[in-house]
């Protein structure tokens, strides 16, 4: 009689795979396919192994900013007189992280001291790198306002050898704050005054909390007359995640004065002649590869110019390209009448703001705002609202909280 064998046990099943156990490469492949940086802060905290996954590797943050450039999460709004600054967010019901970075934020400023609640007299220097620089007409007093993260400094007065050597009279100029690339949240506050031909700097540092005071500049601009002090107009920043410029429009809107945010070194460029009479309409910029651009709008186009080395050598501005928005009617359902024409109001890494009219036409209208992206053309709506006064974007900066730095590493016992 044959023998019999017993049957083989039946295989074991594999072990589950979890997403702890699919290695670093594969997760950071995998988060690049979140939709925005609101996504992948949620992600990265949701365990100790997502957000030492981000913050280990410089390489993966340089790849999913490329993918997808920091999100605009509202516009402030500043009015001349009493009014506190004003925050209008942009509302997405297809990126419930994004609506959430703004409902957890202090976008209303709340965190905000005021001595008279009549008359709270903060206004806005800046906002830039996920910071506002507020100037209380008041107290005088000049804060470093994080939204986001609700940090408050308060950034004592430049020192008084700030004004030593001028030549005639000098001028002080407005505030403006660098935030260097993946540091730890330390931030710079620029400072800037003008004589009758010259400029200066000054650079307070929160790591050290200390202003340092730089040179005089050479001649910037011909000796200006008693009359004509201001030779320069507000200045405005613009950064991108290369080298930053601080800029000024000089007042006879040939040329503009540039403030290089890492060499703190003042040069002087010449304007496209053609926006002679448009300072108010246009806004200079960097496109999305670091390159500085310069947007204008008259009626319902958009004029870009290019600052490029051409073929003999000489850096000079190039037009770039023409955007006809005369089509805009089919995105707001007004009609070109009603709108009256378009205002830029800023330009951010390649992605231009700009409004539609009708505040200026009448105080009560609502204008539309808008964003186009120079790369792609993507127009987005943005909202309705009436325009008032100074506009800023406000751009959400990559988080110090996914970077590794001194400050974990400490923590970590590494």
């Amino acid at each position: 009689m044959a023998s019999q064998q017993s049957p083989e046990p039946p295989p074991a099943e594999p072990a589950p795979t979890t997403l702890t156990a699919l290695g670093d490469d594969l997760l950071r492949e995998i988060f690049l396919l979140l939709p925005s940086l609101p996504s992948l802060v949620r992600a990265a905290f949701a365990c100790r192994t997502f957000l030492d996954v981000v913050r280990s590797s410089p390489a993966f943050r340089r790849r999913f900013r490329a993918l997808h450039p920091p999100p605009l999460l509202g516009i402030y709004f500043d009015p001349d007189g009493l009014a506190i600054p004003a925050f209008a967010p942009l509302r997405r019901r297809s990126d419930p992280d994004l609506r959430a970075a703004v409902r957890r934020s202090d976008f209303f400023l709340t965190g905000l001291l005021d001595d008279d609640d009549d008359f709270p007299g903060w206004v806005i220097n800046d906002c830039h790198d996920g910071y506002l620089i507020l100037d209380n007409w008041s107290t005088r007093e000049v804060v470093a306002y994080n939204p986001l993260t609700m940090a408050m400094d308060l950034i004592p007065p430049p020192p008084d050898e700030f004004y030593d050597g001028c030549q005639g009279y000098y001028n002080s100029l407005d505030y403006h704050i660098h935030s260097p690339e993946e540091d730890d949240g330390v931030f710079r506050v620029i400072y800037a005054c003008h004589d009758e031909s010259r400029a200066r700097a000054a650079v307070f540092s929160s790591d050290t909390r200390a202003w340092q005071v730089f040179p005089w500049s050479e001649a910037v601009t011909t000796p200006q007359s008693v009359d004509n002090k201001h030779w320069l107009s507000i200045g405005r920043i613009m950064n991108g995640f290369m080298n930053g410029f601080v800029y000024w429009v000089y007042m006879d809107e040939a040329s503009m004065l540039l403030l290089n945010t890492t060499t703190l070194e003042f040069s002087r460029i010449d304007l496209p002649p053609y926006l002679k009479g448009q300072t108010h309409m246009f806004r200079v910029g960097k496109t999305k590869d670091g390159g500085l651009c310069i947007v204008v709008a008259i009626e319902f186009k958009l004029y870009v110019w290019l600052r490029k080395i051409c073929d003999d050598g000489v850096e000079k501005w190039v037009k770039g390209h023409l955007f006809d928005l005369d089509d805009i009617v089919e995105e707001t359902g007004g009609t070109l009448e009603e709108h009256g024409q378009f205002k830029v109001v800023g330009v951010v890494d390649g992605v231009v703001y700009f409004s539609t009219y009708e505040t200026f036409e009448d105080a009560h209208l609502p204008c539309w705002f808008l964003s186009l992206d120079l790369e792609t053309s993507d127009i987005d709506v943005l909202f309705q609202k009436r325009y008032d006064s100074h506009i800023h974007p406000y751009i959400m900066p990559w988080p110090p909280s996914l970077v590794r730095n001194k400050a974990c590493l400490q923590v970590e016992g590494a």
